[in-house]
């Protein structure tokens, strides 16, 4: 590994904060233009889910003209349920996951569209509401949905449209695709329980004006991660959802038939706590494993 990235804004790196994700455009050989999310200080031990950007030197070891484009609000004094993922549409805006930082009162803003506190966002490269977000009355015009409890796994689809994979709490973590302006439901719904076994909120599973997810997990995998295998390496594979599993320790792939589960499997079960996967440019899978002697592997059949 290099040394350090020089050259970031400040980082708070208590919990689950840190450098939270990274994503880069085609043009990157160019323009050497990086964006990244992590968790900012925001004073006062408050922090929120942020997003940079800056230019990589020609070195490598230092980020140039840093800047902050985008902070959640409200700043929250909490050390968890940060999200996030960034992933750039077809059109070259960026969608922004957050979590909804996980203790009680923060957890009720979720459905609070006046906050983005858990919500997938879609912002400009340079900040900014995107063009084409959808209108919610009253709500922040960088909302893309809402409803979500802790989202650490986004990508597109085959068909352009942006799924994710959110954790849920004793239970019900979903595989979502997303629509414009839509509500899906945390806390008000949700297929699992609070961590003490009661019900969350009025143990609901489904509501009208909420959506239902594709699918859902429970006992849970704690999904970190997300690609559609779109490579030669594994023919059978092509179109399946690769999924990283951290409470799961496995990389878990789902076949889809439209926007329809058909299928599951999963692999290297109870090896590894599973946290990004990826698929290399000659169609091998990489996965990124978490702990303390982390490794990236790369899977050929």
């Amino acid at each position: 590994l290099s040394a350090p990235i020089a050259g970031l804004p400040p980082v708070d790196g208590r919990g689950q904060g840190g450098l939270l994700d990274v994503a880069v455009r085609p043009d990157f050989h160019q323009t050497r233009r990086v964006w990244w999310s992590f968790s900012e200080p925001r004073g006062e031990g408050r922090n929120s889910t942020s997003v940079g950007t800056g230019a990589l030197s020609a070195d490598g070891t230092t980020m140039e003209d840093a800047r902050v484009i985008f902070r959640q609000t409200p700043a929250w004094a909490s050390q968890q349920h940060f999200g996030s993922r960034l992933v750039f549409d077809g059109g070259g805006a960026l969608f922004v996951t957050t979590g909804e930082r996980s203790l009680p009162e923060p957890r009720q803003l979720a459905q609070d569209v006046t906050t983005h506190l858990g919500k997938v966002l879609r912002i400009n490269p340079d900040g900014g509401p995107a063009k084409g977000n959808p209108a919610i009355p009253g709500g922040q015009p960088e909302i893309w949905s809402y409803g979500h409890r802790n989202l650490q796994a986004a990508a597109l689809g085959p068909d352009g449209a942006l799924w994710t994979v959110e954790h849920g709490a004793k239970g019900g973590d979903e595989l979502n695709r997303l629509e414009a302006g839509k509500n899906y439901g945390w806390p008000i719904i949700t297929y699992g329980e609070d961590y003490n076994g009661a019900p969350m909120g009025q143990g609901l599973t489904a509501l009208e004006g909420m959506e239902q997810p594709v699918y859902y997990w429970d006992p849970v995998i704690a999904p970190s991660g997300l690609v559609f295998y779109d490579g030669a390496m594994f023919p059978d594979w092509q179109g399946s959802a690769l999924i990283g599993g951290l409470a799961g320790q496995a990389l878990v792939r789902l076949e889809l038939t439209g926007d329809r589960v058909t299928g599951e499997a999963r692999y290297f079960q109870g090896q590894d706590r599973v946290r990004d996967v990826a698929v290399a440019p000659d169609g091998a899978v990489m996965i990124l494993t978490d702990s303390d002697n982390g490794a990236l592997i790369r899977i050929t059949p």
